[in-house]
């Protein structure tokens, strides 16, 4: 099993400035550790996110690691113009040697897509016409495309990705039907489902990938996302856990409550206490030995192969976000990854 970490960027209660050089700063400790992948969240006008241009964030984070693989989780096709974000993507894999993760998606909050005047209900046509673009601007020498939101006619393609044909592809997934695209394109996934359903998600994958005859040792990454803190004791976790919690679900629910709408997916997967959240098993506080049991037990449950971490949400400190990170690395990967 492989392990990574998620970051929505979420108000941690500092300066942007500082919240920006914290979450780096947690970045290089990831990049020295044993970590896989750092996935960037992008949203907008919303405190739930402070990269809103992830391709700025991510530029920074390239040049203050070496190791460390990186990207968003997800795009958000709709918001771009595919002709210049195909050019920031190959910068991006060019200054980072080829550790760009390329993570896509449509958006799954209609609010933040209104902002930029994009109805709801285009954004999947949306979404298939960019991301044709882009892999068509990868590996063509110039770029022609007639859809009814894009049109490009010969347009010079003068740089190519330093990962050929293409970055790694990276897909959030909960319908697992999607894993019959995600299969025949050799995409790597994450889930926010709970244990039940990222097994069907898991199962569903895995017997796409059989279905197209390619070998077991193919298999891309199939992951789960989780609300992790580590510290010395459960207590301890747990009451930093219950605290920061607090700070990153008025976060999430914040633009909802602006405009008086339902939150999408508080009180199922998550809910208004943290003790809730760790009871349903979406997420975890407790000594090293308690945190490995819980991801030993979740991957024995699913059958996922990567577990990425939410280790800097809500109010969280630097200090508190790295000691978690560094107990996590030293009793929990180093026993369970590979």
């Amino acid at each position: 099993m492989k392990f990574g970490v998620f970051d929505h960027m979420d108000f941690s209660g500092v300066d942007l400035h500082e919240h920006l050089e914290n979450r780096l700063k947690i970045a290089e400790l990831y990049d020295r550790l044993r970590f896989h992948g750092y996935h960037v969240a992008e949203h907008h006008g919303t405190p739930l996110g402070f990269a809103p241009s992830p391709n700025v964030y991510l530029a920074a984070l390239a040049q203050r690691t070496s190791r460390l693989k990186f990207g968003p989780m997800v795009y958000l096709l709709p918001l771009y113009h595919p002709l210049r974000l195909a050019e920031e993507i190959c910068m991006l894999d060019h200054l980072s040697r080829g550790r760009f993760m390329l993570g896509t998606g449509r958006g799954i909050s209609p609010l933040e897509l209104g902002f930029f005047g994009v109805e709801a209900e285009d954004s999947q046509a949306i979404y298939a016409e960019s991301y044709e673009c882009l892999m068509r601007a990868f590996k063509d020498k110039s770029l022609s495309f007639a859809g009814d939101y894009f049109e490009f006619v010969d347009v010079p393609i003068t740089a190519r990705p330093y990962t050929q044909p293409h970055p790694e592809l990276w897909y959030g997934i909960l319908n697992p039907e999607t894993t019959v695209w995600a299969a025949e394109n050799n995409v790597n996934v994450v889930t926010i489902a709970l244990a039940e359903g990222t097994k069907v998600i898991v199962e569903r994958y895995k017997k796409e990938w059989q279905k197209l005859g390619k070998a077991e040792a193919d298999l891309p990454l199939i992951g789960v996302s989780r609300h992790i803190v580590v510290a010395e004791t459960d207590n301890e976790a747990r009451d930093l856990a219950r605290r920061a919690y607090k700070c990153w679900l008025a976060s999430f629910s914040r633009l909802w409550h602006d405009n008086n709408l339902p939150v999408p997916l508080v009180g199922s997967i998550y809910p208004e206490e943290w003790d809730d959240l760790q009871a349903i098993g979406n997420g975890f506080a407790g000594s090293p030995e308690s945190v490995k049991e819980y991801v030993a037990e979740q991957a024995a449950l699913s059958g996922f192969n990567y577990f990425t971490a939410w280790f800097a949400f809500g109010d969280l400190t630097l200090s508190e976000v790295s000691k978690s990170v560094e107990l996590f690395d030293d009793q929990v990967i180093s026993e369970l990854g590979s």
